[in-house]
């Protein structure tokens, strides 16, 4: 029989880190102490693990601060053996950080942490930065929004709350579309370093514009209508963060704080990137701790309460993670995953979806079994998720296995 709760001891403290020497780390920074180097649009390999481990020491950020309470989380007394398998590689935990450049590993299941790693010299104390994964915590703010009356429906154009958007294609689009990224604007999204999310990200991130509505004032070309088809585009997002902050009048760092973070129980304060303009990097500017994107994940398991209180509406939860409609299950389009409310659904018969982010950013829930793993890394911009999948259904076989 498992452990029961009461029988787990909380730590503050990781697991031990393992003893080998993690790939490719003289290449990433090593003996720089894995440099956080300054703001640039095209990083240096030496760079990259700083990037995901450090963003927030570079870039102009805004605090997220924690609230007083911290929601414990108990540790089972050793790890389970996962029968890891990825092409040549097999074995169990070990053999997956040895063929990847994870930063951090953490799974948690109904509120316990069953193994938690880190690697790149980071800590529990590193804030992880998220790419797109904060595409859905942006969803989830919006949810909390539209609950609260301060957005009165996502079939409102983007225009009705953004007057700065007046007049643009963006602004003429309504919220459900933003969500759902079917605006059908011309965006490209392929980090070739010229692309359309390049433009994006040097208006906002590296602060090539005043910020807000101005970072999204290229992209003029409605491809097809709105609501048509889904096509991934980190303006889609930028552009729903600048909805929510007019119609909350509140910045999102505050606004995630409050309605989120604080009754989340979170063990540390977290941090949103901001543009010029003091704008957040809706798209993609968000870090926290491994622990504290594990109870963000445990959260969305739990359909959005925690301790018996309901901080995300349990029915936003349910819509937002689950596919928005024909053309958005997976497979649709030849996309692996599927997508809901800026949030990607997993192919299958269960509920699981994922948050995920570039250089393989993972935030994996199986809500039927309360089963969350969370995987950072410093990995290429190219290149697949096999790896962590493999990892994720290796995960589930032992854990949560269907009957």
């Amino acid at each position: 029989m498992p452990p029961t709760r009461a029988t787990m001891i909380v730590l503050a403290v990781a697991l031990a880190a393992p003893a080998q020497a993690a790939p490719d780390e003289a290449e990433l920074g090593k003996a720089e102490g894995y440099p956080a180097c300054p703001p640039m649009l095209m990083v240096e390999t030496r760079c990259v693990v700083g990037l995901v481990t450090r963003r927030d020491e570079t870039y102009p950020v805004r605090k997220v601060p924690r609230g007083e309470r911290v929601d414990p989380i108990a540790r089972a007394p050793a790890e389970p053996p996962i029968a890891y398998r990825y092409a040549q590689v097999s074995g169990g935990l070990d053999a997956y950080l040895d063929t990847t450049h994870t930063t951090g590993l953490l799974i948690v299941k109904d509120g316990t942490i069953l193994a938690e790693r880190y690697q790149y010299g980071a800590t529990p104390a590193s804030r992880m930065t998220s790419f797109s994964m904060a595409k859905t915590v942006t969803a989830m703010l919006v949810g909390i929004a539209i609950a609260e009356g301060a957005i009165a429906s996502v079939d409102d154009r983007a225009d009705k709350y953004v007057p700065q958007l007046r007049g643009t294609l963006y602004g003429e689009t309504r919220i459900r579309h933003l969500l759902t990224m079917s605006s059908g604007v011309k965006f490209v999204e392929t980090y070739s370093g010229s692309d359309d999310i390049a433009t994006l990200a040097r208006l906002s991130l590296l602060g090539d514009s005043e910020g807000g509505a101005a970072a999204l004032a290229p992209f003029t070309t409605r491809e097809r209508p709105a609501g048509e088809r889904f096509h991934y585009s980190s303006a889609d997002t930028q552009a729903l963060g600048l909805v929510l902050r007019a119609a909350t009048g509140r910045t999102l760092a505050d606004y995630l704080s409050e309605k989120v973070w604080k009754p989340m129980g979170a063990e540390a304060d977290a941090s949103w990137l901001v543009d010029k303009g003091g704008y957040e990097i809706a798209f993609g500017g968000f870090n926290a701790t491994l622990r504290d994107w594990g109870r963000f994940g445990m959260l969305l398991a739990n359909g959005g309460a925690v301790g018996g209180r309901q901080v995300i509406p349990s029915t936003w939860v349910r819509d937002a993670t689950r596919p928005a409609g024909r053309g958005f299950y997976p497979g649709d389009h030849g996309q692996f995953f599927g997508y809901g409310y800026q949030t990607w659904i997993m192919p299958g018969d269960g509920r699981e979806f994922v948050l995920r982010g570039l250089r393989r950013q993972f935030v994996f829930v199986d809500p039927e079994s309360k089963l969350v793993m969370v995987s950072t890394a410093a990995e290429n911009v190219a290149g697949g998720n096999g790896e962590q999948l493999a990892l994720w259904n290796a995960v589930t076989r032992t854990l949560a296995p269907r009957r």
